[in-house]
């Protein structure tokens, strides 16, 4: 096990109706605050209204910007930094999914920013010393932002998505009300759980000797998210199912099911590319591209793979073929995937193999990718040219 540091101070209200008393919450923290939202589920839902009357009754000053979009824009952040300026923001309150959070954590540490927020992003500032607090009310449970310390902005001018990550970037606190998940689109429920999936497989394939209890952690958290997706899948109103996948979302994210371990994140940089280039679904990048990450990589460390094929995927065989053990995990990832409707392909993204090339250089331009296997731009091709 390697030394860590572990500090995850978000606090997680979680539960039925928790969201109604946001007003009361806020109160003592702020004098005016920022309400970042997305572009229109946030209204229909009635959940704009609840959250605004709840800061009126309490007396707290709010400004608004909607608008975000997923892959979130580095136009809008620069917009709500301006706002944030002007109007003397002092908190800001993302009500929405990952994108949303993610584009109001850009926004709080580029209002202390005195030069170019995406320089943090390019790597070419220094580490942030300051940030606006932030809180977060989630509608879909996917990127767990609303207890990481991260944050994913696509340059739209530049077809770049990079993301940066700082401890003054977590949420003071983050509330976690399933039935707002009750009205997301079945291909949104897919998308959330191949992205929590994938946050924990970075973390869960290493080359790391002795992590009994993270392993465990990490199998856990796999096996409630694969369960609770289909039974979310068949009922969308299922509580309980949709409360089982919000609090795994959080634990998958929050840095938890990491610590002692060498990460590897590979398909994240490789999926960035495909989002940078394509604007799709992150989700869905993943889930085309983790199986063939997996095949590429697998025989560099075949027994991570064999206790995930064994531990998670119910695989059973004789040891004396590990291989056929490992592949026939893989396999049934991939069958996992398809029973969401999730693509298997990039064909089925839109994506052509044109620009294959230069989207595995773009990915390895400043280092190679991942933490098990060091990947090269070669190996980022094969990879995306075994899914094409």
């Amino acid at each position: 096990m390697e030394n860590f540091d572990m500090h995850i101070p978000t606090r997680l209200i979680f539960g039925k109706d928790e969201h109604k008393n946001i007003g009361g919450l806020l109160k003592p923290l702020a004098q005016k605050v920022l309400v970042h939202y997305g572009s229109g589920s946030v209204k229909k839902s009635g959940l704009h209204d609840i959250v605004l009357n709840s800061l009126e009754e309490n007396g707290v000053c709010f400004v608004e910007l909607g608008g975000v979009q997923p892959n979130p824009k580095l136009s809008l952040v620069y917009e709500g930094i301006e706002l944030c300026k002007n109007e003397n923001v002092d908190f800001i309150l993302a009500v929405g999914g990952g994108s949303v959070i993610d584009s109001s954590k850009a926004i709080a540490m580029g209002v202390y920013y005195e030069s170019d927020v995406w320089e943090l992003f390019e790597r070419k500032g220094g580490p942030i010393t300051k940030a606006l607090p932030i809180a977060t009310i989630l509608t879909i449970p996917a990127a767990g932002s609303e207890s990481s310390n991260n944050t994913v902005i696509s340059n739209e001018v530049k077809q770049q998505k990079t993301g940066y990550g700082h401890q003054l970037l977590r949420p003071l606190f983050s509330i976690v009300n399933p039935e707002l998940f009750f009205t997301l689109p079945k291909e949104q429920l897919a998308n959330g759980v191949a992205d929590m999936m994938s946050h924990v497989f970075e973390r869960y394939f290493t080359n790391t000797q002795n992590t009994d209890l993270t392993d465990g952690l990490c199998e856990a958290a796999l096996k409630t998210l694969m369960k609770n997706a289909l039974l979310a899948s068949q009922d969308m109103e299922n509580y309980d199912a949709w409360a089982e996948l919000g609090f795994a979302g959080s634990i998958a994210h929050n840095g938890l099911v990491g610590m002692g371990r060498v990460q590897d994140w590979a398909c994240h940089g490789m999926e960035h590319e495909l989002s940078a280039f394509y604007d799709v679904a992150h989700g869905a990048g993943l889930a085309v591209l983790t199986p063939g990450w997996m095949q590429h990589v697998y025989k560099d460390n075949l027994g991570i793979f064999l206790q995930f094929a064994i531990n998670v995927m119910g695989v059973e065989g004789s040891f004396r073929d590990q291989e056929q053990i490992i592949l026939m995990g893989i396999s049934r990832l991939r069958e996992f995937f398809s029973k969401l409707g999730l693509p298997a392909t990039l064909g089925e993204l839109g994506i052509g193999e044109e620009r294959l090339e230069e989207m595995a250089k773009r990915a390895t331009a400043s280092r190679p990718l991942g933490g098990l296997k060091k990947l090269e731009w070669q190996d980022v091709l094969a990879i995306y040219s075994s899914v094409k």
